[in-house]
């Protein structure tokens, strides 16, 4: 009997021996991984100082790269704060979700139920209101920013000097000033139809919160957020001396932006260990508001889809996928969850320059990419365009889907695969076969023409660019980005 004892404890240590051995080698590719992409993001110039955390299985692994202030040898660290921007969209969005299965609220709502007293004469479209679920789904139709006053004078600002106009003209803004704007406002469209960022839908979403809850956005943040999960506050001016320095995208030391006005739509500050609490808890669907967030509220999951601000879609393999950015004046963002691996990732960056949130987002690709590996679907189309080159993309995705038949290409997976052509590896050429097949599939979505026209701008294709900025247009005629490059390609004639 102790014979066999002994001999089972033997075998139980071996098997202990090789899981930990396993466990210790998938780590160090994760960690292998993570250096060697912040190392590149860092050497790019893209800027100053990098925190990534990574949150796989339940354990939460911290990276730094670069400096919190140019000029000076101070890494950042796991603790170090950074402007989150549009990630806040998210906490808003968590706790509207806690009050709508508290049942205080219905997704269905009219939104001007919870707003204080008054009349929103503007807030309606042919009499139909704006709903909560526009408002979490990005849909609602609402301005993207008040007052339209500051944001005028952001556009007549000198070159580079638009961000200091605008923090110091926000940060004077009160609460009052914004409900008497909100009073004046004017959907710019039919609501429920086309997502469209919004500062003003996620302002409004804290200003429910605090109705439907009974406290301000601050302190539910921090009863019902931050301290159950152990982060701490991102209100607090006390962590002033943990923030990195941010910088402009000309690179000037940034603004600080303290609008507790704009708090719900961007204002939230957070270090990556802060951070990866809450990657955890996006990960745990058994949270019923958690898992709320991420039902979608507009569009096909399959294809592109919105949840409580949420993007979500579905990977190449069949994962469904989770994702939110964030760009401030000095500072940029990016988070992904893979709820059905355990697998999640937030990267934070002390510059915002126009390309960065992008820049974070191809880091996490690869990052991803080199801990698990490419699935085979994916591996064999790239082998496939390596040796067929991108004449024919419709025959050569097809060859690979008889091989694969589950292979899925969204539209959201198609963009990211024509824009690491075009800026990652340098080749429009290749690029512009890609999102014309992204067009072809999806000839109804406005995007994929904004992103043909972007590239064929790059190739020097200016006619085939306006007319693809155009159509665009057509299908999303609040498209900002085809308006702005039309003005520059194709100015009006006086």
């Amino acid at each position: 009997m102790a014979r066999t004892t002994l001999a089972a404890c033997i075998a139980a240590a071996a098997l202990w021996a090789a899981g930990a051995q396993a466990a210790q080698t998938a780590q160090e590719r994760l960690d292998e991984a993570a250096r060697k992409e912040g190392k590149v993001f860092i050497e790019a110039g893209n800027a100053e100082g990098l925190s990534i955390a990574v949150v796989k299985d339940g354990k939460a692994s911290f990276y730094d790269f670069g400096t919190v202030e140019r000029g000076k040898a101070r890494a950042p660290t796991a603790d170090t704060v950074y402007e989150i921007g549009s990630i806040t969209k998210t906490f808003g969005s968590l706790l509207l979700a806690q009050a709508v299965l508290e049942h205080k609220a219905q997704l269905g709502d009219d939104m001007r139920r919870y707003l204080p007293p008054g009349d929103y004469p503007g807030l309606a479209y042919e009499g139909r209101p704006v709903t909560l679920q526009q408002l979490v789904s990005t849909t609602s139709a609402l301005p993207d920013n008040l007052p339209e006053s500051l944001a005028l004078a952001a556009k007549q600002a000198k070159p580079g000097e638009a961000p200091f106009v605008l923090v110091a003209g926000l940060n004077r803004y009160t609460p009052p000033q914004f409900l008497a704007d909100l009073h004046g406002a004017k959907l710019q469209r039919e609501p429920g139809k086309t997502p469209a960022h919004s500062n003003v839908a996620a302002q409004v979403v804290g200003l429910i919160d605090a109705k439907l809850l009974g406290k301000p956005f601050e302190t539910l943040l921090a009863e019902r957020i931050e301290r159950p999960l152990g982060m701490a506050s991102g209100t607090d001016k006390a962590r002033a001396a943990q923030m990195a320095v941010g910088y402009t995208n000309e690179g000037r030391v940034a603004p600080v932006w303290d609008a507790p006005v704009t708090r719900a739509a961007g204002g939230l500050r957070y270090s990556s260990r802060d951070m990866a609490k809450y990657v955890a808890r996006q990960l745990d669907e058994s949270d019923p508001a958690v898992k709320l967030t991420h039902q979608p509220q507009w569009g096909d999951p399959g294809e592109f889809a919105i949840g409580f601000n949420w993007i979500i879609d579905t990977t190449i393999e069949g994962q469904r996928h989770f994702v939110h950015s964030g760009g401030t004046f000095g500072f940029a963002s990016f988070m992904e969850v893979y709820p059905g691996t355990g697998y999640g990732v937030v990267l934070l960056a002390n510059r915002s320059a126009n390309n960065t949130q992008g820049q974070l987002q191809m880091a996490a690709n690869h990052i991803r990419d080199q801990v698990f590996g490419k699935p085979a679907a994916e591996a064999a189309l790239e082998k496939a365009f390596a040796e067929h080159g991108y004449g024919d993309v419709a025959g050569t995705v097809a060859e690979v889907a008889r091989t694969y038949p589950g292979l899925h290409l969204s539209e959201n997976y198609l963009n990211g695969w024509g824009y690491r052509l075009l800026q990652q590896e340098k080749r429009p050429k290749d690029a512009v076969q890609v999102f014309a097949y992204n067009v072809a599939q999806h000839p109804q979505s406005f995007n994929p023409y904004d992103s043909l026209a972007e590239c064929q701008e790059a190739l020097g294709e200016r006619e085939h660019a306006i007319a693809n900025y155009r159509l665009s247009l057509e299908r999303n005629p609040d498209n900002e980005h085809a308006k702005t490059r039309l003005a520059e390609l194709a100015p009006a004639k006086p």
